[in-house]
């Protein structure tokens, strides 16, 4: 059986949105929600004991393009 129109993946629309920031820069309207969500990820992991900021900062960017990605 063929699908005639493809689920959306998430690796295509991740790779699609990180693709348009980095052409347009803070122009793209994914940016600055991405942006935000590493910069509260980094302070995170100041205060938490047990996470450094730059995973901190790695994992807040993530939570922030997933959620912008499902919407």
């Amino acid at each position: 059986m063929t699908k005639d129109k493809r689920e959306p993946d998430l690796v295509e629309d991740a790779r699609e949105e990180i693709v348009g920031m980095a052409r347009q820069g803070m122009r793209h309207p994914t940016t600055r929600p991405v942006l935000t969500g590493a910069a509260v990820g980094a302070v995170a992991g100041l205060v938490l004991p047990v996470v450094s900021w730059p995973v901190g900062l790695f994992a807040g960017a993530g939570v922030a393009l997933y959620l912008k990605i499902r919407k």
